[in-house]
């Protein structure tokens, strides 16, 4: 029998190994990945996976700090083409997250969904960190306060974030009949109908304590 020629060049093993690793994820699911599988369709044996991922784990982790990266490398691209307005920004981000869910959905899955990356990973970490932390910063940018000291701002991260998500994954899973045909300045004008009332550039207001009928401010009710 003739030996199986591989199919990658010398020094990119682990690009080659990655590249593999995502066509089997997009092919089997998590349930069904495996490093056997992997190594069969570089066309290496089957420690070369183990050689640099150490495990199925370590690879599945490795394509979702992959995948997070790609997501923020899509939501600044989106950007680099949006103008200085904060709210054009906010939107631009959205639609990057929904470029990257769509154009690698099996992926898109692994880094939110999957029990076998529970491990924590650095890598993994500090990659998905970054994609949210554009997020914040985008918030940031448009109500003028960070969302990491003010609840407000941050309740509008979870809702941009929760909207974006929730509707590409319906998407992905064909739940929203023609939506996912439109393209170019249709699609960007039904985000932004969609994330209407996230766009607003209300700065959250402080809290104000509540004011009797004359108009004085009421003192509040506590230990005399």
């Amino acid at each position: 029998m003739a030996k199986q020629r591989s199919t990658y060049h010398h020094g990119d093993l682990r690009a080659a190994l990655l590249r593999a690793g995502e066509q089997v994820l997009a092919d089997t699911g998590p349930a069904g990945f495996s490093l056997r599988e992997v190594a069969r369709r570089v066309g290496v044996s089957h420690a070369a996976p183990a050689h640099h991922f150490g495990d199925t784990q370590g690879l599945l982790s490795a394509l979702a700090t992959e995948g997070f990266r790609r997501l923020l490398a899509a939501m600044r691209a989106r950007q680099a083409t949006a103008g200085p307005d904060a709210r054009d920004r906010l939107l631009a981000s959205g639609l990057g997250y929904v470029d990257c869910a769509r154009s690698s959905p099996a992926l898109f899955r692994l880094m939110f969904g999957d029990e076998r990356i529970a491990t924590p990973d650095p890598n993994l970490s500090e990659a998905g960190e970054a994609a949210f932390r554009q997020l914040c910063d985008d918030v940031e940018k448009l109500l003028g306060v960070s969302p990491f000291s003010d609840e407000r701002a941050m309740a509008r991260v979870a809702a941009a974030w929760s909207l974006v998500h929730g509707f590409v994954t319906l998407l992905n899973a064909g739940h929203m009949g023609g939506v996912g045909a439109l393209t170019g300045d249709r699609e960007e004008a039904f985000f932004r109908s969609a994330l209407a009332p996230l766009l607003e550039a209300d700065a959250p207001a402080e809290r104000k304590a509540p004011q009797a009928r004359d108009g004085r401010r009421r003192r509040p009710a506590g230990p005399s």
